[in-house]
């Protein structure tokens, strides 16, 4: 054999061997990455999950239109859980084991996100930005999981704080599923009556799919309730503050967390909506339409889909932007180690959503910071920030 061709055979060897980590990592191709999510398009969170799947494509659709991430496009495959835990499971078993997804985006849902977790953990499978704020989503291991902001526990904790000290309200209530998800916000709700030195008096719970609110509403005028924390679907609690209206309680003050931030809960016609607060982790698109990064965001999400976005479009948007900021700082021989370390590795400012986004080998949580929001006049106005 001669020296050119020993050089030949170990160049090869050596490329190889570099190739060997991402040929044998599930959804990862020599042109393609596969890209999952188990969302809501149907239940009583579509209006969080539909805008963010789109916002999500204008991304991929894009990045794929110039060349992809190192030659390889991005596949975003999207099964709707309908807010339901067996369809849940189904499209986590799907995207897992028939289209070998390499990474999980914006999974709506926490106890759907939870269950899955049985699922992605025993395969590093990285779950990245879940439409979940639960402190849950960054459970052990906590080694694939990446989230992008604050969780419902300190955006209740905090909202509470704030509405008490502004109004002097002494009795804080909760109106919730009794789910993963309604049992964190009431457990925020509580440690932020104790932190404003007021008392928690009550708590309603409800089903996903209850439309009349009348008597739990009865039963907290009762209990004196000054402020009510909400974790209800987007349908449940415009129908709550609508009802609370016609009931005469003007005096209780109604906060959502980030699962109720949207914009279609502000623009509820009639000003039913109005005076209802949410605290979430990131600055309402709307109102600042006019600066540089919203109002690029616009154009583009307008000239791809035809339609105004939302504040969800906005996420869907920012986290694909992250995914592929991960994707393109784990380099072409992307394996689940590569990327796992790139999104450890990302520090950036996300003029977009109002962030600053930075992760570290023992912070997995973007951004911390909790803004608190009131609807006035059919539109988000942040009063409060912390």
């Amino acid at each position: 054999m001669t020296k050119a061709i020993r050089r030949l055979a170990a160049a090869t060897a050596l490329s190889a061997l570099a190739s060997m980590g991402w040929a044998e990592t599930q959804g990862v191709t020599d042109d393609e990455i596969v890209i999952g999510s188990v969302n809501d398009l149907s239940g009583i969170f579509a209006a969080v999950g539909v805008p963010a799947t789109k916002g999500a494509n204008v991304v991929f659709d894009r990045v794929n239109a110039n060349g992809g991430v190192h030659g390889r496009k991005i596949r975003y495959v999207v099964e709707d859980n309908g807010y339901q835990m067996p369809r849940a499971m189904q499209g986590y078993n799907k995207l897992l084991n028939r289209d070998k997804v390499f990474a999980m985006l914006q999974s709506l849902g926490t106890p759907m996100n939870l269950a899955g977790f049985k699922l992605l953990d025993p395969k590093g499978i990285p779950n990245v930005a879940p439409l979940s704020a639960a402190r849950q989503m960054l459970q052990e291991p906590m080694k694939n999981k990446f989230t992008s902001f604050s969780s419902y526990y300190d955006q209740a904790r905090v909202g509470v704080k704030y509405l008490a000290q502004e109004f002097g309200g002494d009795k804080v209530c909760t109106m919730y599923l009794p789910t993963d998800f309604g049992k964190e916000i009431l457990e925020g709700s509580h440690e932020g009556a104790k932190e404003a030195g007021i008392s928690f008096a009550a708590e309603t719970t409800h089903k996903p799919d209850e439309t009349d609110f009348v008597g739990s509403l009865s039963k907290l005028k009762e209990e004196g309730c000054d402020i009510v924390t909400m974790a209800l679907g987007v349908r449940q609690v415009i129908t709550v503050v609508g009802t609370a209206k016609k009931m005469g309680l003007d005096d209780m003050k109604f906060l959502g967390t980030s699962a109720s931030f949207l914009t279609v809960v502000a623009q509820v016609p009639g000003g039913v909506t109005d005076g209802f607060y949410a605290a979430a982790s990131w600055q309402d698109l709307w109102a600042r339409a006019d600066e540089p990064a919203p109002k690029a965001f616009i154009e583009e999400y307008k000239a791809a889909t035809g339609e105004d976005p939302v504040g969800f479009s906005m996420l869907g948007y920012a986290a694909a932007e992250m995914m592929v900021k991960a994707l393109e700082a784990a380099g072409p021989d992307l394996t689940h180690e590569s990327f796992i370390a790139a999104m450890e590795s990302l520090d950036y400012q996300d003029d977009l959503v109002g962030n600053h986004m930075t992760f570290g080998p023992d912070d997995h949580q973007g951004a911390d910071t909790v803004y608190v929001n009131v609807v006035e006049n059919g539109a988000w106005k942040k009063v409060h920030e912390e």
